[in-house]
């Protein structure tokens, strides 16, 4: 039987699968983490892989890589990596983010250009910010690529031109989906000059070997991969809960979004994948539970023994800045307190609630630009929260369904590889588990008091 890799190098750590091309069983894993942060020496990610890989990848017919999204990787013309990386969630380039918008004719000539309104997670941003910041470092770059093409370059032994995916390319910035062409002006605004960007390949094409011999997929970023990895048709919604929170669609029509809330990407199939994002999500449970000084087991107990809407206690749990509404300046609020509603257990309520209210906002975001969602898919590691799974139904109002826990990004990746193996038109159809499915009254007031906390402490975010 033919065997597939899928990779998916994340934030936090690589995962790699190893499936039937056929059917998709499972057949092997490996796992290693990365280095913890908001930028990253690429190096490290070919450690982990190597680390996580070893043994793995040896009788593979296919490989492809699914990595995190935006991250700056920038190259010297002997392709030395010139600086760490600096991934999606460091923030520091949000002035640039701003003066970019501006310098363009504001939100809608962004939306317009390339489908989405940059904030200081994209790669463009980051490019002005090294530009303005390091230019002596800059005057070094020959090359800009993303995590994932840099790992299948290097897959490939670096001997081919670089090259990435349409899903990955339309979170940089400088890529239009709506036009499935480069902005070379775009790159010009932002670092003053252009540099080289990879190829970007089709969907499934093959664009290279590994040194053993396996074909190489043009990857995709980690939304996209999930995305596939699911198996997701238009009226289906993913909200993901990982280091990150993620609301997205696959949907037949590009989006173009002026308000930035949602940013109008392309998926790895030859569809869009529109996707409000923002930048906290499980560690809000985290942090909840080690302030609370539990377990996650006990946390979601004391959540599950509240009542809905927490006393009338409302969390804003922008703990590390945010992206949608986009505050990345901001900090988290804790609003509402009175001496008879400050317990354990409507804090370890207002967490959960606080953290599903964020996301739902970016779903609504998402029904704006006209997704029209059926269902609502949770993933991620929060998904396997039993608080969660008992509040979501009804603050997002639709009903939840969460799969088996898995490495949907990797197996996406690996579904790819499957597709671009076989040389088929449409990706291989493998069997999956039917998801648990989880109803709830809706909850309006516990929306609405989110809102107004909001609203009284950043007048001008915008839910969309």
């Amino acid at each position: 039987m033919p065997l597939v890799a899928g990779i998916d190098s994340s934030t936090q750590s690589v995962k790699v699968v190893v499936r039937d091309a056929d059917t998709g069983a499972l057949v092997r894993t490996g796992r290693a983490p990365h280095p913890d942060g908001t930028e990253c020496a690429p190096q490290a990610w070919w450690q982990a892989l190597e680390q996580a890989g070893s043994g793995l990848l040896d009788d593979v017919s296919a490989v492809s890589v699914a990595g995190q999204q935006h991250a700056m990787v920038a190259l010297d013309g002997d392709g030395a990596v010139v600086r760490p990386a600096l991934l999606w969630n460091d923030t520091r380039s949000a002035p640039d983010a701003d003066d970019l918008v501006a310098e363009l004719g504001g939100p809608a000539a962004w939306a317009q250009a390339v489908g989405s309104v940059p904030v200081a997670s994209f790669t463009v941003t980051k490019l002005r910010w090294m530009a303005r910041c390091e230019p002596q470092l800059a005057a070094r770059v020959e090359q800009v690529m993303l995590p994932h093409d840099w790992l299948t370059w290097r897959l490939a032994g670096s001997r081919a031109d670089a090259t990435t995916d349409r899903g990955d390319a339309s979170g940089t910035g400088y890529w239009s989906p709506l036009s499935g062409q480069y902005r070379p002006d775009l790159l010009a605004l932002a670092f003053g000059r252009v540099p080289a960007v990879p190829r970007v390949a089709g969907p499934a094409q093959v664009v290279g070997q590994t040194a053993s011999g396996a074909l190489l997929a043009p990857g995709t970023g980690d939304n996209m991969g999930a995305a596939l990895g699911l198996g997701l048709e238009p009226g289906d919604i993913v909200v993901s809960l990982g280091t990150s929170g993620t609301a997205f669609a696959v949907a037949d029509q590009a989006s173009a979004d002026p308000s930035g809330l949602v940013a109008g990407f392309a998926d790895a199939t030859g569809r869009w994948l529109p996707l409000a994002c923002t930048l906290n999500a499980a560690r809000v449970l985290s942090a909840g539970a080690d302030l609370l000084g539990v377990d996650l087991e006990a946390f979601a107990d004391l959540a599950l023994a509240a009542a809905p809407g927490a006393g009338g206690l409302v969390l804003l749990p922008y703990l590390d800045g945010e992206r949608t509404p986009n505050l990345p300046g901001a900090s988290g609020q804790l609003s509402g307190m009175t001496r008879a509603n400050l317990t354990a257990a409507n804090l370890a309520r207002a967490c959960v609630e606080g953290m599903l209210c964020g996301l739902a906002e970016a779903v609504d975001a998402l029904a704006a630009q006209g997704v029209v969602g059926r269902r609502l898919i949770l993933i991620g590691g929060a998904a396997a929260s039993r608080a969660v799974r008992g509040v979501a139904p009804g603050l997002f109002a639709l009903s939840v369904a969460v799969p088996e826990p898995g490495e949907y990004v990797a197996d996406g990746a690996a579904r790819q590889a499957a597709w671009a193996l076989a040389g088929s038109a449409t990706p291989p159809v493998w069997d999956r588990s039917a998801p648990a499915v989880y109803e709830g009254d809706p909850a309006p007031q516990v929306r609405a008091a989110y809102a107004a906390a909001r609203l009284a402490a950043y007048p001008d975010s915008s839910s969309g």
